[in-house]
């Protein structure tokens, strides 16, 4: 039998503690970063029913963060939508797990966020159904979130009993903020911080590593040029910061053999700048590779036309070009000719 009680102050929750954590109870200070795995249940019978720790009711299983791809973080401070994970979390130590039953005054918003953390969880945009819809599609929205269990949960609000297991808890400056937990001033003071963790793992040959950090870089400046107006002059300045790094990016992605995608980041890049040696030079390289012998020659001889002193890596990269279609061309006569015969 587990010790119940009410969480102090806090009417409407009572705390269950299933694991003692170990040391003092953190402090818990604005910026702090809490690591956790969640368990989301509700009374009542459903799918994924199951009975509570001590053999009463039967419980739906609503949500389960260990079938995700990582734990929950959350930085404390930083207004997050389900307030009461926050003051759930700032009475739990170290390795703890604990159950938590909340009643329905704190728990409201808990569809909103979960179809949220789901979206998350599969790859897809945090807010996606909640925005670029149309008229139609935003009445429909308000009426479903896309999952029936949320949208019963919506219609029908009921207590909700969270199980917590706190996994780590980091100080403020203890650990690096993720894109979406900065301010604007500490995007910009990460990006070369970024661009250098970019090149020394580029030089020690880890390039997918490189690549991480170069796109973490990218995506901290693209937030803050998202809040000025395209063409402005610091939308321009932010721009000509992105450039050198999503080139890196796609030296990257060639070393790596994403092709495609140097293809259209490289195409981005000229479709702004159509002097860009360098975007010409990759997109070239990352054509030639797929075989794309008119596009790979066209941004080849537009190297040679804006920058004459590459001529002699243009003729390399076309002589490679010419052994490449002729292999294909070889294995394409074999595997035709097996075929037919």
């Amino acid at each position: 039998m587990v010790e119940r009680a009410l969480l102090l102050g806090e009417p409407g929750i009572t705390k269950s503690v299933l694991h003692a954590g170990r040391g003092e109870l953190p402090q818990y200070a604005d910026g702090t970063k809490v690591t956790f795995h969640y368990r989301t249940l509700h009374e009542g019978n459903g799918s994924g029913g199951e009975e509570n720790a001590e053999g009463g009711a039967t419980r739906t299983l609503v949500d389960d963060s260990r079938c995700g791809p990582k734990p929950m973080e959350l930085i404390v401070g930083k207004k997050f939508k389900l307030s009461v994970w926050e003051t759930l979390l700032s009475s739990m130590r170290l390795g703890e797990v604990a159950e938590f039953w909340c009643d329905v005054q704190h728990v409201g918003l808990y569809p909103t966020v979960s179809r949220s953390l789901r979206n998350i969880a599969e790859g897809r945009d945090a807010l996606e159904g909640q925005r670029h819809c149309c008229g139609m599609a935003q009445m429909h929205d308000r009426r479903s979130l896309g999952h029936t269990d949320l949208d019963e949960l919506q219609r029908h609000p009921r207590p909700l009993i969270f199980i917590l297991d706190v996994l780590k808890v980091e100080e403020p400056g203890a650990y690096r903020p993720e894109t979406w937990a900065m301010s604007d001033g500490e995007k910009m003071d990460a990006v070369p911080l970024l661009h250098e963790e970019g090149n020394a793992a580029f030089g020690r040959g880890e390039h997918a590593e490189a690549a991480a950090k170069y796109y973490e870089a990218i995506v901290c400046l693209k937030n803050l040029q998202m809040k000025e107006r395209p063409g402005d002059e610091h939308w321009l300045r932010l721009d000509l910061m992105i450039n050198p790094l999503l080139l890196n990016y796609c030296q990257c992605k060639l070393l790596i053999g994403d092709f495609y995608e140097v293809i259209e980041h490289t195409s981005s890049i000229i479709n702004k700048y159509d002097d860009n040696v360098k975007a010409y030079f990759k997109r070239g390289r990352a054509h030639s590779a797929v075989w794309n012998e008119r596009e790979a020659r066209s941004d080849f001889d537009r190297v040679s036309a804006l920058e004459p002193a590459l001529g002699r890596a243009v003729r390399r990269e076309l002589q490679a070009l010419e052994q490449r279609l002729q292999l294909k061309n070889e294995e394409d006569r074999h595997r035709y000719r097996g075929l037919f015969n």
